[in-house]
């Protein structure tokens, strides 16, 4: 299942002012990137992911061309752990990146420059172990766009033949917190804590469901209906299902976006304008569908096992999850 692409459209807050000043490398010496935590960001020291990202591009935020395809911009980063508001981070030029090793292999031009901040949390774990990394916010593990992230402007830099990286930026804005998907009349939402997986988290952990309920669904029947259970990766809300006809071009009508064609958008909302006339007729099987967020600190979903590093999410999902939708919707 293709992920939702509301985060991309995600409001972003801007908190300060970001000064930048670059050396451009004029004589050959030694990178040196400063990264403040300005006072008032947080009210704790921070953990995480510290990260360099330069686009030689202004198409879009750096942070934003960075991907795994052969097509992706330079990215360098650290871990940090206990970063104080006020306090000043330096990469300097032995820092490790990709593609590219070094800020020396970086060929002279033009490039724009954006430091970011992936927060990370500290797990003790029901096994003993304690560990750090990055909790998702109900993003599905986007860090471009994980509410409380915290990123720099990005800033036009000059690198010569021979010539050093010289920076200075402040991580002056949060992502904000994303809004809960809302119920309809045929689309539901169901969150819970799961007890097995916040004991061996050893934090609260939920989990969701996206409901799609039947033409008809009445709570206070007592008919009952086969449940249907959709497990693909990260899904917002219920997707592929629209009560209005379509709005798009007509002319977009190419169904094919695996090629970096995206002319797909009228046939994707014909399929599901579709879906919802075969939904409502008389002639078609009444089902209560589902589909499973299960989102976790490694990955965007759990791939619904029980595992030791994950923990007991198969058991989480049947017994408890399932429970509780069967529960409500019959």
């Amino acid at each position: 299942m293709k992920k939702s692409s509301v985060f991309l459209i995600l409001p972003l807050l801007l908190l300060a002012t970001t000064f930048i000043f670059s050396g451009c490398g004029e004589s050959a010496g030694k990178s040196e990137i400063s990264i403040t935590l300005p006072a008032g960001i947080s009210e704790e020291p921070l953990d995480g992911r510290l990260l360099i990202m330069i686009a030689d591009n202004e198409e879009s935020e750096p942070r934003s061309q960075i991907s795994s395809g052969s097509s992706t911009q330079l990215i360098f980063g650290m871990d940090i752990n206990d970063w104080k508001p006020g306090e000043t981070i330096r990469f300097d030029q032995d820092a490790i990146g990709y593609p590219l090793r070094s800020f020396s292999e970086i060929p002279p031009g033009d490039y724009w420059i954006q430091a970011f901040l992936n927060r990370y949390e500290t797990f003790n774990l029901s096994t003993g172990h304690t560990i750090k990394m990055h909790m998702d916010q109900g993003e599905g593990q986007q860090w471009r766009s994980s509410p409380g992230n915290i990123y720099s402007e990005p800033v036009k830099i000059k690198i010569v033949d021979g010539g050093a990286i010289k920076a200075s930026m402040e991580a002056v804005n949060v992502i904000l917190p994303i809004d809960p998907p809302e119920d309809t009349e045929y689309i539901k939402h169901v969150r819970i804590q799961s007890k097995k997986l916040t004991e061996f988290w050893g934090r609260p952990m939920y989990l969701q469901a996206n409901v799609l309920v039947p033409y008809g669904f009445d709570s206070s029947s007592a008919v009952r209906y086969p449940l249907f259970v959709f497990q693909g990766h990260f899904p917002y809300s219920f997707d592929g299902f629209r009560t209005t006809p379509p709005d798009a071009d007509p002319k977009d009508n190419i169904y094919n976006a695996r090629f970096d064609i995206t002319g797909y958008k009228y046939i994707e909302q014909s399929e599901a304008y579709n879906f919802y006339l075969n939904w409502i007729s008389t002639s078609f099987p009444r089902y209560v569908v589902i589909e499973i967020q299960h989102q976790n600190p490694y990955y965007d979903d759990s791939y619904a096992v029980n595992s030791a590093n994950i923990g007991p999410y198969g058991d989480a999902i049947m017994y408890e999850l399932i429970t509780e939708v069967k529960r409500q919707f019959k």
